[in-house]
């Protein structure tokens, strides 16, 4: 098992740097392609290029010392007391001593539906916030995995990774938006001096290179950025395996939360990617047009029971792993 588990996180983390590597090289052709292609000169692209490397610093800056605050508020969380969650409070305890992280704060957000996140800019300014209805459906085992996931998202940096990510995407669609709002009032055609010179057949070829990015690299930024995410979500299953030896515990909660069809209020479209398995379902009204931010549960399922060697399951074999002892 063990040596599984380090070949599974080591490829997940892997597959998770040459996603944001994809990224980064998506941002930076299409900034250089839109300064060239407007422009005609090197200067042109390597200018806008470092004008949207400079909004994504300060995005990022700003994500970085606030972003956790705003999600907490947004989610409409409130601190865990011992009175009223005592269980939680000990498994969190038991698990951080476990991963070696300091004590995450740890709140409630009152809901019956079942599901949890981690955020923070580190392990030491970590928070973990679950429903109210989690904490009474699942048995400590089933907790314990949950927490030990999130727990692993803080261990992994991962909440400040999907930060990097959302950033750089973010900034592409900006800079897409400002070059095509650019071309539609004509003030992105006009030849520059040098392309007057005779380098105009060039500087053409990459304006339409250009536009043609505009219109497609927010959307394959967004595919990536998805991907990125689910490779996240694998590496802290596996994570919370480790933590805390017990991959079954793991995989009755995910069975459990499969069968879940209550309504997660709080969430939304920004938020939804932060939580232990997508709180906006797939018959819900803002569901549409939406692409997965996780993985299904039956895969999440059959990487755990891989581990210890067991065959995978599909979707109607669920309720035996949700009943399983």
């Amino acid at each position: 098992m063990a040596a599984s588990f380090y070949r599974q996180a080591s490829a997940n983390r892997r597959n998770s740097f040459l996603l944001v590597l994809v990224i980064v090289a998506l941002l930076a052709l299409l900034g250089f392609t839109i300064g060239y292609g407007t422009t005609g000169a090197l200067e042109g692209g390597l200018g806008w290029l470092g004008i949207f490397g400079v909004i994504a610093i300060v995005s990022s800056l700003v994500g970085y010392f606030s972003g956790d605050r705003v999600v907490l508020a947004a989610s409409k969380a409130r601190p865990a007391t011992e009175a009223e969650a005592p269980q939680l409070l000990n498994v969190v305890r038991e698990l951080t001593l476990s991963a070696g992280l300091p004590m995450p704060a740890v709140y409630l957000i009152d809901d019956t539906a079942l599901n949890a996140f981690a955020t923070g800019r580190d392990p030491k300014h970590a928070s973990i916030a679950v429903t109210t209805g989690l904490v009474a459906r699942l048995d400590r085992e089933e907790l314990q995995g949950v927490v030990g996931h999130e727990l692993s998202h803080v261990r992994n940096y991962d909440i400040r990774y999907a930060m990097l990510v959302g950033v750089l995407v973010g900034t592409i669609a900006l800079l897409a938006d400002v070059f095509l709002r650019m071309t539609f009032w004509g003030g992105a055609g006009r030849r520059s001096s040098s392309s007057d010179r005779g380098g105009g057949g060039l500087q053409a070829l990459v304006l339409i290179l250009a536009l043609v990015l505009a219109i497609l690299a927010p959307f394959f930024g967004r595919l990536v950025q998805l991907a990125v995410s689910r490779q996240r979500e694998y590496l802290a299953d596996a994570s919370s395996v480790e933590l805390t030896r017990n991959p079954y515990g793991l995989q009755r909660a995910l069975a459990v939360l499969a069968e879940d069809r209550e309504v997660l209020e709080v969430a939304n479209r920004a938020t939804q990617h932060l939580y232990f398995r997508n709180p906006i379902h797939k018959f819900e009204d803002r569901s549409q047009g939406l692409f997965s931010t996780h993985p299904p549960i039956v895969e999440r399922i059959n990487r755990l029971r891989a581990l210890t060697g067991e065959p995978p399951i599909d979707a109607a074999g669920l309720p035996g792993v949700a009943e399983s002892s």
